[in-house]
């Protein structure tokens, strides 16, 4: 119970929290409708549409999260010269984010990712996006707002989709900025990246990209214990010396595996690992479940939580978002009322 309370006691206290969120901005759209009749034109389902709706997703969705949670959150990253810039802008602005940190590249689509579904089902996702690296130009504005901003932020999170924001150079730069200001420095990793994460706070992947992302690095104490060319599910032991592994070689704090229906496993350095098992009550859907963890453990973490209590408040918010539709959050009071 001692324990239980003083998770919800973070939780409480999460509206004095203020992260910055750097990463690829993405534009979820959502078209959903009945589906009667096969399409005389080829052999997939007509979908009558009655129905469009947008929420944010990518780095946007964590900062939605973040201030479902009635945190403050700013927005860092880029999107095109078009109408789902606006969109996208206009969803954040109307839910309280602070937008000067978006940038506009010309000639560079908003990322867009509209789903189909036919009831709740989803019969197809199309995808609108440049994964080309930033101009110099538009990285060094990014840099210069982060600069200027972070002295008066308790926290930054990176959210790696691979859409081009996120590069070397820029996350060098980023870890040398938290670490001047003793900021918390958490990331949502992308495995074609890991090289880059070295010296942040915590890394959170699921379990495909843990694994992806060691086959990647070839690390060459690894290559003995890992067939690392292998397309083969790790087993649970491999899990837990590959997490160790990676956290050793990247010199992190802390690395929280999301394991899925498994829960989650949370590796700190000088420690054993932690499992925590999953609170979900019903898995619906999966999307953008990752924002909602990274987004909660490090509120928890910006407040002076161990690893350990921020991990379990990020599995709790986890559970509660898998039983809804679509890119979704879990607001404060739904929180605390499922911490029990």
């Amino acid at each position: 119970m001692k324990n239980l309370k003083s998770l919800k006691a973070l939780v409480k206290n999460f509206n004095r929290a203020k992260v910055l969120v750097i990463g690829d901005l993405i534009l979820d759209e959502y078209i959903s409708g009945g589906a009667e009749r096969i399409s005389p034109e080829a052999p997939v389902p007509v979908i009558w549409a009655d129905k469009r709706h947008y929420v944010p997703g990518g780095a946007a969705n964590v900062v939605n999260n973040i201030l479902a949670m009635d945190a403050k959150a700013s927005a860092v990253g880029v999107v095109g010269d078009d109408l789902n810039a606006k969109i996208l802008v206009g969803q954040l602005k109307k839910r309280g984010a602070d937008i000067s940190g978006v940038f506009v590249q010309p000639r560079r689509h908003t990322t867009l990712k509209t789903r189909i579904l036919a009831g709740h089902q989803q019969v197809v996702r199309v995808d609108w996006e440049h994964r080309d690296p930033l101009s110099k130009e538009v990285n060094e504005k990014i840099l210069k707002f982060i600069e200027k901003k972070l002295p008066g932020y308790d926290g930054l999170v990176i959210e790696d989709y691979g859409k081009g924001v996120v590069n070397s150079g820029l996350l060098e730069r980023l870890v040398e900025l938290a670490k001047k200001y003793k900021k918390i420095l958490t990331v949502d990793p992308k495995e074609e990246n890991f090289f880059c994460y070295r010296g942040v706070t915590a890394i959170t992947p699921n379990r495909k990209e843990l694994e992806n992302a060691v086959r990647n690095l070839k690390i060459k104490d690894m290559t003995n214990s890992f067939r690392v060319n292998s397309e083969r599910l790790f087993t649970d032991k491999e899990i837990n010396t590959a997490a160790f592994e990676v956290m050793g070689y990247l010199g992190l704090e802390s690395v929280l595996v999301t394991l899925g229906e498994q829960g989650m496993r949370l590796f700190e350095k000088g420690k054993n690992f932690t499992h925590i098992p999953t609170v979900a009550q019903e898995v619906f859907d999966v999307s953008g479940a990752g924002d909602t963890v990274i987004a909660c453990f490090t509120l928890a973490l910006c407040l002076g939580a161990s690893k350990l209590q921020a991990a379990h408040i990020a599995n709790f918010a986890a559970g509660i978002v898998v039983s809804k539709l679509g890119t979704a959050v879990t607001t404060r009071p739904e929180l605390l009322s499922r911490i029990k």
